[in-house]
C-alpha cells in the first residue's frame, strides 16, 4: 500500500526555510539562545510525530507556514514552561525537608516523572473537575465540603469526580 503524494512541503522543507526564525522567534521569548534551539527542535520533532492530516493541512499547502510553526512552538514552549515552574516547585519543597527525609536522587528522578504525569493528567481536566478533583483528593475535603467551597451542589461534585476519575483511567499509561 502506497501514501499519496503530499502536495504541502514536507517538514524538511518547513525546517531548512524557517529554522532560524523559529530559533530567534523562541529566543526573543525566552533570552536563553540555547533553549531556544532545542524548543525549536522539539517544534519540528512534533511536527514529524504527528498525523500526517495535522502536520499537512489536511494534504493542503501551508499558506502561513510561519504562524502554523509559532503555534505548535507556542505549545511546545508553555509545556516547556510549566514543566520548569513544577520542577522549581519539587526542589523547593525538598530544600525545606529534613536531610532525613530527602528521597534519594534515584527516588527523587521517579517522583518527578510521576509529578510531570499527574501533571498532565490534571491539565486535561476541565477547570471545575480538576478544581474538584484536587480539593479532594489532594486536600482531603468531603464532598460536602468541596460544594460548599466550590457554591456548587454535591450532585455536581460527585458528577465532576467521576469525570476527573474517568479521565484519569484514560489517560493513565
Amino acid at each position: 500500500m502506497s501514501v499519496p503524494p503530499v502536495s504541502s512541503p514536507p517538514v524538511e522543507s518547513l525546517y531548512v526555510e524557517h529554522h532560524a526564525w523559529l530559533c530567534g522567534w523562541l529566543n526573543r521569548r525566552l533570552h536563553n539562545s540555547a533553549e531556544a534551539s532545542d524548543l525549536a527542535q522539539d517544534t519540528f520533532v512534533r511536527l514529524l510525530v504527528a498525523p500526517a492530516s495535522a502536520a499537512q493541512g489536511e494534504h493542503s499547502p501551508l499558506r502561513e507556514p510561519r504562524a502554523y510553526l509559532a503555534t505548535v512552538a507556542r505549545r511546545v514552549l508553555i509545556n516547556h514552561l510549566r514543566r520548569q515552574s513544577l520542577e522549581q516547585s519539587y526542589l523547593d519543597a525538598l530544600a525545606v525537608l529534613p536531610e532525613n527525609l530527602v528521597p534519594s536522587p534515584e527516588e527523587q528522578v521517579l517522583l518527578f516523572e510521576a509529578l510531570q504525569e499527574i501533571d498532565a493528567m490534571l491539565a486535561n481536566l476541565a477547570d471545575k473537575v480538576r478544581a474538584v478533583f484536587v480539593l479532594s483528593q489532594i486536600e482531603g475535603l468531603t464532598y460536602a465540603a468541596i460544594a460548599r467551597e466550590l457554591g456548587i451542589g454535591e450532585r455536581s461534585v460527585k458528577r465532576y469526580m467521576a469525570q476527573a476519575m474517568a479521565e484519569c483511567v484514560l489517560l493513565a499509561p
